[in-house]
């Protein structure tokens, strides 16, 4: 049998198979060849509050991005901090909080250089980002971190008033992020031990400085209140002088006096607690026979308590709820997030802007548990929701927004408001949820070792229908334990 063949000139000629493998390789190596890499700095990028910054991004090798699209997002692929495509910006779906503050610049955008500039940095600003790009056949993205600081008030030096022998002065200032180092300081520079010092967060979130110092004659009466932000490594300072005609002044005949009635008062008041000792023991044991009762009744009550039936719901997940980017097995058992949107009909139920999907049942007395197993995904969430959770448009995934959950998102956190971080040695596989419609409490058990995660407390769930609630972040998978 003959062996078709191509023949190139007269000095070489291929038998036809052995064309088809060379075309084949040459096309692989050319789609190859048209990969990128794309690269964002290693180390936190710094920011001041009020200020603008700019989040570096690149390709490489180097090539034009004009034609492709450039994506900033944070923990939500669909909610964007910027989106530039089809060789223009797009504002359609842009997160509330970052319009009118974000530009692409575009100086270098032949160059495959693709930075974004965030304008009025704003305390929320703080965590990481996603710099996505992709062409028609291949995407890469990386991740950066952004870090928020602030530099606050000059300090404000007041004196209050006589104190221990000397004069109290405070020193007051505000707006500085994260919580800065305080310093009392004499003329030489040595460090002055403070009285009090308070710390607080005000109505914009931003640290709030209350440090207090008392001052004696002739020791450190000059002396400066130095209010330091540890991560710019700037600090701002200012100082005083306490003149000595500002001291008091001590009288001999005052000082007897008050020792005089120092003595009278403390006699006196030895003489009452004497006779008061003697009531006080008679009280004393019938309040220990009191408490001997209520102990019997508050452990028979916890014995109730725990032996509560508790019923191990069989959860499948609601199609009709699901994001059209979330796609559920057959079974309703399992749910994973994908690119594309499937064609689903915009029903009053569904999901069209979170990436969420409820569970089918739907609980309003009882005790009830169920466990959820995480096998993939850069963020998630899971918890409970009441029935008329929000379907359209942004949604609170708190408390406020009628939902109890905990998330994973670069770190564990419980979503209350403000969130509160969970710091496990391990980020749980395999979580148990448990519900107690009558307390109004939900509950969080890592399923692998029993250890508790994070409770909700009592009478923070509604008396109302509540159902199980998932969020499947972008290329994340979920399933709903047997």
């Amino acid at each position: 049998m003959k062996v078709l063949s191509f023949c190139h000139s007269s000095r070489a000629c291929f038998p036809l198979p052995g064309f088809i493998i060379f075309f084949f390789t040459c096309y692989v190596h050319r789609m190859e060849s048209a990969k990128f890499t794309v690269i964002g700095p290693s180390d936190p990028v710094m920011a001041i509050l009020g200020q603008e910054t700019v989040l570096p991004c690149h390709l490489s090798p180097s090539m034009s991005a004009a034609n492709m699209e450039v994506r900033w997002f944070r923990s939500e692929f669909e909610s964007f901090v910027h989106l530039y495509r089809d060789g223009k910006d797009w504002f359609d779906g842009q997160k509330p909080e970052y319009q009118g503050r974000t530009e692409l610049l575009k100086a270098r955008l032949t160059d495959g250089i693709v930075p974004l500039r965030i304008l009025n940095i704003r305390r929320a600003d703080e965590g990481q980002y996603l710099c996505f790009v992709q062409d028609d056949t291949s995407y890469g993205e990386t991740v950066l971190e952004l870090r928020v600081a602030g530099l606050g008030s000059a300090p404000l030096i007041s004196v209050e008033g006589h104190q221990d022998g000397g004069i109290r002065v405070i020193c007051q200032s505000v707006g500085w992020y994260p919580e800065p180092e305080v310093l009392w300081k004499d003329l030489s520079g040595r460090d002055l031990p403070s009285l009090s010092e308070t710390t607080s967060r005000g109505d914009n979130n931003l640290f709030e400085i209350e440090t207090a110092i008392v001052v004696k004659k002739h020791s450190n009466q000059n002396l400066s209140c130095c209010i330091r932000n540890t991560i710019l490594n700037q600090e701002k300072e200012s100082a005083v002088y306490i003149a000595d005609s500002f001291f008091p002044r001590v009288n001999p005949w005052m000082v007897a006096l008050s020792v005089i009635l120092v003595v009278l008062f403390g006699f006196m008041g030895l003489t009452v607690y004497l006779f008061k000792m003697k009531g006080k023991l008679t009280e004393e044991v019938g309040k220990r026979d009191i408490e001997v009762e209520i102990g019997k009744l508050a452990a028979a009550q916890g014995w109730r308590r725990s032996v509560a039936p508790i019923e191990e719901a069989n959860v499948t997940l609601d199609p009709d709820t699901a994001h059209p980017n979330l796609v559920l097995s057959e079974d309703g058992k399992s749910v994973r997030c994908v690119d594309t949107q499937q064609r689903l009909p915009n029903n009053a139920e569904r999901f069209d802007t979170e990436l969420c999907v409820l569970g089918c049942e739907g609980f309003t007395s009882g005790r009830h548990c169920w466990e959820v197993e995480v096998e993939v995904g850069r963020y998630w969430a899971v918890g409970v929701a009441r029935e008329a959770v929000g379907r359209k448009g942004w949604i609170s995934h708190s408390p406020e927004g009628v939902i109890w959950a905990v998330q994973w998102q670069g770190q564990f956190r419980a979503l209350t408001s403000p969130l509160t971080p969970l710091p496990l040695s391990r980020v749980p596989s395999r979580i148990r949820v448990c519900l107690d419609c009558d307390r109004g409490q939900v509950t969080f058990i890592d399923a692998g070792d029993e250890a508790p995660i994070f409770t909700f407390p009592p009478g923070s769930v509604p008396g109302e229908r509540i159902r199980p609630w998932l969020l499947v972040g972008w290329q994340s998978q979920i399933s709903l334990c047997p």
